[in-house]
């Protein structure tokens, strides 16, 4: 069996990346215990075929661009990935607001016009998970960067 599990794992690994509980949970219907598939994540980490680190760089890199850093954050947090790692990828990455200057010009380009159309854009960026200075920010128009 343990052939087939690791087999199993380098299947899933060979199409995308998987941060390591993400594995564990895909895995765990098709362990014998849990100590097996432990033994396996650990083995695969040690030849550097599971990384977190890249799972948390691959998942940046396609979503950045559409998503604020509380969302980002809060996904990656749900997959496993450890706090310290998540805020040092979310700090070396281009900053929030030009990333939210971009979303909110491909979605509306151009001011509110009254206070309901002003309303609807917040709520937009904020369920993409941009913070609130940040969105005050684009709305109000500030071009300059703090």
């Amino acid at each position: 069996m343990s052939g087939t599990l690791r087999e199993r794992a380098l299947r899933l690994l060979a199409r995308r990346e998987h941060a390591r509980q993400e594995l564990s949970r895909k895995l765990a219907p098709h362990a014998e215990s849990p100590e097996q598939l432990e033994a396996l994540l650990d083995n695969l980490a040690e030849r550097r075929l599971l990384s977190d680190e890249r799972y948390v760089e691959m998942r940046l890199n396609a979503r950045r661009a559409r998503y604020g850093d509380a969302r980002l954050a809060h996904e990656l947090r749900t997959q496993g990935i450890r706090g310290e790692l998540v805020s040092s990828a979310l700090a070396d990455g281009e900053d929030e607001l030009g990333r939210a200057r971009q979303v909110w010009k491909r979605k509306f380009g151009s001011a509110a016009a009254d206070a309901a159309e002003r309303a609807r854009q917040m709520r937009f960026l904020m369920n993409r998970g941009f913070s609130g200075e940040t969105i005050r920010r684009v709305l109000r128009g500030d071009l300059e960067d703090d």
